[in-house]
């Protein structure tokens, strides 16, 4: 099965092309707010280095979200309009748990982390792999909340040092943060593992609405 995996919900590009069992052919690039401008390019490139044409794909997934708003509905889209050009499947993983996916074997209390700006977070509480929490919009200190007192965790993710350091890095947890890579290649394993949702009806997972949704619900006051 040729699957072709699309990670836009942060700052990092993140794209993987996978064929049968083992074969992976994969790009990152930290790009900003260049995702619309970049994906279709690089995704064309990643065929070419594969030897796979697009007609050869049998699925496309991209992450549902949270994440950042423009970079989600930008993998969203491209991820659609290719299932549905070439009549094959959609699936979609919300990020969080595909950020947790790799430590599924780790014992103990795993916590993704996302930069939700404006001095919050995008996460959720994890164990072996099972979400144990609602996904969260949330503060530092709110986060720290559902942790289970004097229980060591593992934050990952791009924002995790920066969450830890708002906690004042507690004794016992372990910090895994790294801004410079996607999880397009975790999100493949997802996908053959049954993780994720399908259809062409999918809708990305927002935590919040966007600043134009927030500024039509409340408009500044007259003076």
């Amino acid at each position: 099965m040729n699957i072709l995996a699309i990670d836009t919900a942060t700052d990092v590009l993140s794209l993987a092309l996978g064929s049968g069992e083992t074969e992976l052919w994969s790009f990152e690039a930290a790009v900003g707010l260049r995702h619309a401008e970049l994906v279709l390019p690089c995704i064309d490139t990643l065929f070419k280095t594969a030897g796979i044409t697009p007609q050869d794909l049998n699925m496309v997934a991209c992450m549902q979200g949270p994440g950042s708003f423009t970079g989600v509905r930008i993998g969203f889209s491209t991820a659609k309009g290719l299932a549905l050009a070439l009549t094959i499947p959609l699936v979609a993983v919300p990020t969080l748990d595909c950020m947790a996916y790799p430590w599924k074997r780790l014992e103990g209390l795993v916590m993704p982390v996302l930069d939700a700006k404006r001095h919050r977070y995008f996460a959720a509480l994890y164990s072996q792999g099972l979400r144990i929490s609602e996904y969260c919009d949330s503060s530092a200190a709110d986060l720290a909340g559902l942790l289970p007192p004097h229980e060591p965790v593992l934050l990952i993710g791009p924002a995790a040092a920066m969450a830890a350091q708002e906690w004042g890095n507690p004794a016992g947890w372990s910090v895994v943060s790294d801004n410079t890579r996607g999880n397009a290649r975790a999100l493949i394993d997802c996908v053959k593992e049954g993780y994720g949702v399908r259809g062409t009806e999918l809708r990305p997972l927002y935590l919040r609405k966007s600043d134009a949704e927030e500024k039509r619900d409340h408009p500044p006051s007259e003076v």
